[in-house]
């Protein structure tokens, strides 16, 4: 039959939903950018807050993948 879906929905989800965290690791690190360019003293004191925001958003996508593949 032609048009039919083989595969997933929930892959598809995962790909809407992974724009999310693509997005605010984004502006995570564009805010630390900003931040060292206006204030290079600060630099260590921005990297790890950094790093730990984008390790915050990243366990989303990580998140939703599992979600993605168990709700199968």
């Amino acid at each position: 039959m032609e048009g039919t879906l083989n595969g997933s929905l929930n892959m598809i989800g995962y790909g809407l939903a992974a724009i999310g965290p693509g997005v605010g690791i984004g502006l995570i690190f564009a805010a630390y950018i900003n931040g060292v360019a206006r204030q290079p003293e600060a630099q260590n004191r921005l990297q790890s807050i950094a790093i730990l925001g984008f390790a915050l958003a990243e366990a989303l996508a990580i998140i939703g993948i599992a979600l993605a593949f168990v709700l199968n």
